[in-house]
Order: C-alpha cells, then structure tokens, then sequence
C-alpha cells in the first residue's frame, strides 16, 4: 500500500468479532478506476490524564506525553502498534491511518502541572507515539503544549524523526536560554530507498539532518539516537550516520536494537517478505539471535540492547565510531528549578 508502512492489518486480539474481505468477491465487483488508497482518519479523544510515569529503566526521564495515538509516520518496527488495539483498531494499517487526537491535551497538562502533588520533572514528549507526525502541521496541539510548559518553566525532551520541529524553533531557544529544552532526532538510514521502506511518512535523512544543524546553530541541545538497529539493513550504516550527525552538530548519540514483540513480529515479517523477500529469512533469524530466540523481548535494558554475540557487535561497533565521531559528547541535564504554578483563573485567583 503506497504511503503505509504496514502491509495489512493484523487480527485485535481484543476484537470479539473479526471481519475478512473476500477477495474472490471483490474480483467481480471492483471498478477498474476505483481508488483504493487507505486515506487517514483523525478523531478526537478526551483522555481523564496526559502526563504519564515512567518507570522503565531504558528511559531517561521520568514523565512522557503523547499528544496523538496512532502515527502516520507508518515506521513498520514501532513498538508501539500495539496500543491501538486497545482503542478497538487493528495495530497494522489502522494504526497509522486512524489518529486519534487528545482534544483536551492543553487543559489537561495545565491542570497537571497545577497539581500540588506534581513534582516538576523534564516531561519527554514522543515516548509512544512522534508528537510531530504530519497532523500536528495543521492541529498543532504540540505546540500549544510547548507554549504552556513554557509558562509553567518545566523542561522538554523532544524526540521526533520528523523535521517538522523547526516550526517551533522559536519556543525551544527560548526555552533552551533557561536550559528547559533539548531535541533528538531520530535516524535510521541515510540510504531513501531504505528509509521510505521503512517509514514511509517520516522526513527524510537529509532533512532531519538540517534540523540538526539548525538547533545547533541556534544553541538548543541536540542529540541523535540511531533507533532501531535492524541486522542487515542498516547496522552497516552505523559509522556513516554517527558522522553525519555529528558533522552536522549533534552533541551526542545513542542507539536501540530493535525489538518485534507481540504483533509487531508478524507486521514486520509480513513487511519484510515483501520488501526485502532475498533477505527476509536471514533478517528474521538475525533479530530472534539478538533476542534469544524471539523477534523480542520485554526485559528492561535487554530488550533495547539485545543479548549474545550479535548484540555485543553491534554494540562494539557503536562505541568504536562514536568515540571517533564524539570525542567529546555533551551530557544534557535540563533544570527544573525553574518551575512556576500558574494560577489559571489569573486575578482572579486573589480573590
């Protein structure tokens, strides 16, 4: 399907019922000028909270946010496909063409924030699902996010693959001046081919590398994490990325072994049979060796790292070209000493 990242949509394993399309039917109903394009859908959700704990390990941080669910970036790995079957949708096609947008995003943090238990943290926003995905161009919720975390003064980490972060250039240098923002991008290949196969809908390498150098040129931390690592499809690309980025003025760099846990396993080996059919088998073999046996794994630090000699060559590999290409990588610490509660009623709080 042009423009999708998924090949089909998998059974929810949550769904009572499930419906099939018959194909032999079709055959004889279909018009030959019939547009079958799966176009996107974008429905509004009123979640009850929007800052979420984060309690793994892996992360950094200790709040995430996502402003949508779903994600039409189409980027075939995504742990996160998943999470839409629990809203009744399929985690294949429909997750990156039905999005649904937290209406209520902006009123919800600021109640959040205001909370007398809430302690002012960094809050990571993309910890799901990318908080620059092609709606937010015209919904904009992210930004409207950022301006009330820049009046509260709490800190943001911005992961996106998605250049579209240079809209709002101007709120992350203001908030870079009190050291409450730091971006990373997001890179996986820097070969096209590769990344429109991949992830279909996300910007391409070149620009995300721009979006690098801007931040960069404008003082606002950035970092780039190679995210995932696939055994033979861009592990080779390693040393090229990690160089790239810091040429372009990356201060740092991480990297995650990807993991196909659950349904994502059967999304990517369908994809991969079809993409890369020459070789799909050795692909799969090489994931379920990192992983001891399986396409993932849930285990803290291993299931991002992998296990056994593969993981630790890939890992090697890492270190060996970021020392060369970082010899002297900064490590981002925002402040949240900053914080200020803001009364949302204004004066007439005083009263």
């Amino acid at each position: 399907m042009k423009g999708r990242g998924a090949t089909y949509n998998p059974k929810n394993k949550f769904a009572l019922v499930d419906l099939e399309r018959d194909n032999e039917f079709l055959e004889y109903c279909r018009f030959e000028d019939e547009d079958l394009t799966i176009k996107s859908e974008y429905l509004n959700i009123h979640p009850k909270s929007i800052i979420n704990k984060v309690p793994s390990p892996d992360v950094p941080l200790d709040y995430s946010l996502n402003p949508y669910q779903g994600c039409e970036h189409g980027c075939v790995y995504c742990y996160a496909r998943p999470t839409h079957e629990y809203w009744g949708y399929s985690a294949g096609v429909d997750f990156e063409s039905k999005i649904l947008i937290k209406a209520n995003a902006v009123a919800l943090l600021s109640k959040e924030l205001n909370a007398k238990s809430y302690i002012p943290k960094p809050i990571m926003f993309s910890g799901n699902t990318d908080c620059y995905q092609p709606v937010e161009r015209k919904i904009g919720v992210t930004r409207n996010l950022l301006l009330k975390l820049e009046e509260f003064n709490n800190p943001v980490g911005i992961i996106t693959k998605n250049s579209l972060v240079l809209r709002d250039l101007d709120i992350l240098k203001r908030m870079a001046e009190k050291n409450q923002a730091a971006v990373t991008i997001s890179l996986t290949s820097l070969d096209e081919n590769t990344r429109r196969a991949l992830e279909p809908r996300t910007s391409s390498s070149y620009n995300r590398l721009k979006a690098i150098e801007i931040f960069a040129k404008n003082n606002i931390p950035v970092s780039v994490n190679l995210a995932p690592i696939i055994p033979a499809i861009n592990d080779f690309e390693i040393p090229n990325i990690l160089q790239s980025a810091a040429d372009a003025g990356a201060s740092n760099a991480a990297f995650i072994i990807v993991r196909l846990n659950h349904v994502v396993g059967e999304i990517f080996t369908n994809w991969i049979k079809e993409y890369f059919p020459d070789r799909a088998e050795k692909v799969l073999g090489l994931v379920r060796e990192i992983h001891g046996g399986d396409l993932g794994s849930s285990t803290f630090v291993k299931r991002m790292r992998g296990d056994g000699p593969l993981a630790k060559q890939i890992k090697d590999l890492f270190q060996i070209h970021y020392k060369k290409s970082f010899p002297n990588p900064q490590k981002i610490v925002l402040d949240s000493s900053q914080f200020k509660r803001v009364d949302p009623n204004g004066q007439l709080g005083l009263f």
